[in-house]
């Protein structure tokens, strides 16, 4: 048994399909075919069902596959050890960030990254917060920038920033014309909000339920681009990241953007990652670099 073969099982688990399986693997298909069939030989145990229709693993071939995905990280975090011990500032950082953060926080920090860690390849992956905490967990990211609270014991945390949000109305709003508005003055006011799964969809019905505003009925958007452009038109109202309408982010004419008073609503943004990661050191030493953001931008007051 080698840790060829266990990729091999790995990858037709992920892919339920041995020519996608081969695809990701980097070889044919009679390759990956008839190795995995050698490792069933070497266990004594059948690993796969295999069909006409479909590619199935059976019982035991799915937890031999869940401890060879572990094998493998392991081994993965073995060889990031060496590496890092040889060059702490070198190497790959797999790092996930969710859709409603990523295109307006990477044009701030990117270039600090490159130029404090200039050897550093850094491979982004752009999901939904359950996906990164899936991915997470099971070692296909080393870390991820996720909005706190996340309560998960396994994962280190170390807080980056807060962000405030806007309230954003149609120009012809009655509420476009103040300057700032209090969270109580959203109080029977619709908003548009994500559809599930956008983690500032709860954010944002967690304001609604402060202010005792209620969630527009019949619309929910798949991107914070369709709800601003939606309250451009006239639609409604919606709360936006301040980085999300900071520049190089371009000012929407037909969209006001109101700050809010007192203490603002907000997101706090962490960089997660597991305890026991290889890597925990240099995150640490990356977490400022990926803090460093405009206080103007975290506020809005360039959006304002």
């Amino acid at each position: 048994m080698n840790l060829r073969d266990l990729r091999y099982l790995v990858a037709l688990a992920d892919h339920r399909h041995f020519g996608r399986a081969a695809e990701a693997s980097f070889v044919s298909q009679p390759t990956l075919s008839t190795q995995l069939k050698k490792l069933e030989e070497e266990l004594g145990v059948t690993l796969i069902e295999r069909t006409s229709r479909q590619v199935m693993l059976t019982e035991i071939g799915r937890e031999i596959a869940e401890r060879a995905r572990n094998v493998l990280h392991e081994t993965a975090q073995i060889r990031e050890l060496a590496k890092r011990t040889r060059d702490p500032e070198a190497g790959t950082v797999r790092l996930g960030l969710f859709p409603t953060l990523a295109p307006y926080l990477l044009p701030h920090v990117v270039p600090g990254i490159r130029a404090r860690f200039p050897q550093l390849t850094l491979l982004l992956t752009e999901e939904r917060t359950g996906e990164l905490l899936r991915r997470l967990r099971e070692g296909s990211l080393d870390a991820a920038l996720l909005a706190l609270p996340i309560n998960d014991p396994q994962l280190a945390q170390i807080e980056l920033f807060s962000e405030d949000f806007l309230l954003a109305l149609p120009c012809s709003h009655a509420l476009g014309k103040r300057k700032r508005v209090g969270v109580a003055e959203l109080a029977h006011e619709e908003l548009l909000l994500l559809e599930d799964g956008h983690c500032l969809r709860d954010q944002a019905l967690d304001v609604c339920r402060m202010a005792g505003a209620e969630e527009t009925r019949g619309f929910r958007a798949t991107s914070l681009e369709t709800l601003r452009q939606m309250v451009a038109a006239g639609v409604g109202m919606t709360l936006l990241p301040a980085l999300a309408v900071a520049p190089p982010v371009p000012a929407n004419a037909n969209l006001r953007l109101v700050r809010f008073s007192g203490s603002p609503p907000h997101r706090r943004i962490a960089l997660c990652f597991r305890r026991s990661s290889a890597l925990g050191a240099f995150l640490a030493r990356l977490a400022p670099v990926l803090a460093a953001v405009p206080a103007a931008a975290l506020s809005g007051r360039d959006g304002s």
